[in-house]
């Protein structure tokens, strides 16, 4: 199967904590990042998720947030991963941020033209990819 999704994160899986709907699940990507997405538990159970699995951690683009100068910040989103800019392309309305982890491995951002010229991207730019948990989906 293809996915229309640009970031396809290989990991595996950390840990599980369960609950009566969702549960949370912890990947840990090759190059040491942790990324948690929150999924149903039939999902954990039908996807055969368990410690030391193999898994993905699949984002849309539209779904992460870029921040910049985020060291002392506080937020309520549980994937902050730090990184720089290493690609940026403008298009009419929204720009591609593409941003290499510290760790190595890239993310790529769709965010509006008008957020990239506000925050004022340019490659080498230390930036923080955002994800809400819930927002990450988990394939195998």
């Amino acid at each position: 199967m293809k996915i229309s999704a640009r970031n396809q994160l290989k990991g595996t899986v950390q840990g599980i904590t369960r609950g009566e709907v969702s549960s949370e699940v912890t990947l840990v990507l090759a190059s040491g990042e942790r990324i948690v997405a929150v999924i149903t538990s039939s999902s954990v159970d039908s996807l055969g998720l368990n410690d030391h699995a193999a898994a993905y951690a699949i984002i849309k683009a539209s779904e992460v947030i870029v921040g910049k100068g985020m060291d002392a910040s506080r937020l309520s989103a549980r994937n902050v991963l730090a990184g720089k800019v290493t690609g940026i392309i403008d298009g009419p309305v929204n720009s591609e941020v593409s941003i290499e982890l510290s760790g190595g491995g890239v993310i790529v951002a769709s965010i509006t033209r008008y957020s990239a010229h506000a925050l004022e991207l340019r490659i080498d730019d230390q930036v923080s990819a955002i994800v809400k948990a819930s927002n990450v989906i988990v394939g195998v």
